[in-house]
C-alpha cells in the first residue's frame, strides 16, 4: 500500500482550483439561459450564434493571423539571437544582454504597452493589424531566446568538433549539427510565443486602433456590458485549440526522444 503524500493533495488542489472556473465557464456555454446565473438544460444555441456572428469570425481569424506570423517572426530573430548570445565569449557582455532581455520578461505588461504606443506615436505608425504585430513580435522575442539558450547550453562542442573536422562549413554545422539539436527549444518558444500572443490584452489594449481588435479587447469591451454566454462558447473553443496545441507539442516532443533514442541504439 502507498504511503500518503500531502504533496499529492495539494497538487491535486492546485488543479481543481486553475480548471475548475474553465470547466464552470464551458459548461454554462451549453446553458439555455443567457446569463451565468442558473444553468436552464442543454443547448448548442450559443455556439451557433458565435459561428453566425461574421464580426467575432473575423475578429477570431484576426487574433489567430496575429499570433501565427508574430510567433514566426519572433522564433526565427529570437533563434539567431540566442545563437549569438550563446556564441559570445566575454561574460560581461553575455550577462549585460541576457539581464536586458530579462527585464522585458519582468517588466509591467502595461509599461511595455504605453512605451509601444509612445514609440508608434511618434513614428506615426498607424495603429492597426501592424502595431500590435510588430508588439506582439517584440515582446515574444525574449520568450523565445529563454526558450532555445537551453537547449543551446546542452549542446556539446566535441559534436560541433567533428562535424568540422570532416570538412563541414559553419552553414552546414549550423543546418545539420544545431538546428537539429536545438528544434524542440525552437518548438518550445514557437509555441509559447503564440500562447502569449493569443493571451495578451495590456499591449494590445494600448497598441490597437480602430477597425482591428483581438479576442481579449473584444471580450474586455463585452464584459463591461455584461458577459453573454456566446463568450462562454468562444472560450471554450479557444480552450480546446490550446489543448490540442499542447497536446499535439507533446507528441512531436515524444517522436523527436523517440528518433534520438533510436539513433543512438543503431550507432552504438
Amino acid at each position: 500500500m502507498r504511503k500518503f503524500k500531502w504533496s499529492h493533495l495539494y497538487l491535486l488542489l492546485t488543479f481543481v482550483v486553475l480548471y475548475l472556473p474553465i470547466g464552470y465557464l464551458i459548461l454554462y456555454s451549453f446553458s439555455e439561459g443567457e446569463r451565468m446565473t442558473n444553468y436552464h438544460g442543454f443547448t448548442w444555441q450559443h455556439y451557433q450564434e458565435l459561428f453566425a456572428d461574421p464580426r467575432m469570425i473575423q475578429i477570431v481569424l484576426d487574433t489567430l493571423i496575429v499570433a501565427l506570423l508574430s510567433a514566426l517572426v519572433a522564433t526565427i530573430i529570437g533563434t539567431l539571437g540566442a545563437l549569438a548570445i550563446n556564441n559570445t565569449t566575454r561574460p560581461s557582455v553575455k550577462n549585460t544582454i541576457l539581464s536586458l532581455n530579462n527585464i522585458l520578461m519582468v517588466s509591467p505588461d502595461v509599461i511595455i504597452g504605453a512605451s509601444f504606443l509612445i514609440f508608434f506615436t511618434a513614428l506615426r505608425v498607424p495603429l492597426g493589424f501592424m502595431s500590435v504585430l510588430l508588439s506582439h513580435i517584440a515582446f515574444s522575442i525574449p520568450i523565445v531566446v529563454l526558450m532555445v539558450l537551453p537547449k543551446l547550453r546542452e549542446l556539446s562542442a566535441s559534436l560541433i568538433d567533428a562535424a568540422r573536422d570532416i570538412g563541414a562549413s559553419n552553414l552546414q554545422v549550423l543546418k545539420d549539427v544545431i538546428i537539429p539539436f536545438i528544434t524542440p527549444g525552437i518548438f518550445a518558444g514557437f509555441f509559447m510565443a503564440m500562447t502569449y500572443s493569443l493571451d495578451d490584452f495590456a499591449v494590445t489594449f494600448f497598441v490597437t486602433g480602430n477597425g482591428f481588435e483581438t479576442l481579449s479587447v473584444e471580450i474586455y469591451a463585452r464584459a463591461r456590458q455584461g458577459i453573454s454566454l456566446e463568450i462562454n462558447a468562444l472560450s471554450g473553443i479557444m480552450f480546446i485549440f490550446a489543448l490540442v496545441l499542447v497536446v499535439g507539442y507533446y507528441f512531436v516532443q515524444r517522436g523527436q526522444s523517440a528518433r534520438k533514442t533510436k539513433k543512438r541504439g543503431v550507432t552504438r
